[in-house]
């Protein structure tokens, strides 16, 4: 089983990669569901570390219905991330119905070959999973990361042991929601391949004004879930 880890930063990328993850994917802003990561961490992290590196294609937080200018900058993003040598590329677009926008999505999965295409937690808040899941394999994408449209992917264990079903092997069930040392062995023990967790630590930093918690993937915990599932 294979562990993916959610890094929001070069030191949380460090980390993963000194615990044994199998990869990461990239981003920043965690605190809203993370965003498209800058060029200078993109560029430190892809050059300085050896760890693969899957990036999220996500121009903004909210909802996953863009403007023509929204979907150009993504395009553009990606683009950038393959020049830069990353190993796969996070994304998706959704209609203003919550249906899968499989003309923008599939513009999205082309610009990005010949790199692996993931599907990202917008797959959550589509109406009908199983047919999304299905459109999905057509337009050529690898894998879906997916917490089984629950708050927690513990608590969407039988859409996701489904959706393994019905993926044929065609594509990757990637379980992400909530995934610790906790709960790590269900998803193998449902017959999942790779998980996707954040496993980090949160601290207080410094005592200005503007100081906030900082979030920062942990390796005790990294490596605490790598024996779990190994």
């Amino acid at each position: 089983m294979k562990l993916e880890i959610c890094a929001n930063s070069y030191q949380s990328a460090k980390n993963a990669q000194e615990a044994g993850a199998h990869r990461i994917e990239l981003c920043q802003e965690l605190s809203v569901g993370g965003i498209t990561p800058s060029y200078g961490l993109l560029k430190k992290v892809i050059e300085e570390l050896d760890i693969p590196v899957f990036v999220l294609i996500r121009p903004r937080s909210g909802n996953f219905v863009y403007s023509d200018d929204e979907f150009q900058i993504m395009k553009t993003d990606i683009q950038l991330c393959k020049d830069l040598g990353c190993k796969g590329i996070v994304s998706g677009v959704l209609k203003p119905d919550n249906t899968l926008d499989d003309e923008r999505t599939k513009v999205l999965i082309d610009l990005a070959k010949p790199l692996p295409f993931t599907f990202h937690r917008a797959f959550d808040e589509v109406k009908s999973p199983k047919e999304t899941l299905l459109q999905l394999i057509e337009l050529g994408a690898n894998c879906v990361l997916t917490s089984g449209q629950k708050t927690t992917a513990e608590e969407g264990l039988e859409l996701l042991k489904e959706l393994n079903v019905l993926a044929e092997n065609k594509i990757k069930i990637l379980a992400g929601g909530g995934v610790s040392l906790k709960n790590a062995r269900l998803f193998k023990q449902a017959g999942l391949d790779e998980i996707h967790a954040s496993a980090s630590t949160t601290k207080a930093e410094g005592n200005s004004m503007f100081s906030v918690p900082m979030t920062l993937s942990d390796p005790i915990k990294i490596k605490a879930i790598l024996d779990a599932i190994n």
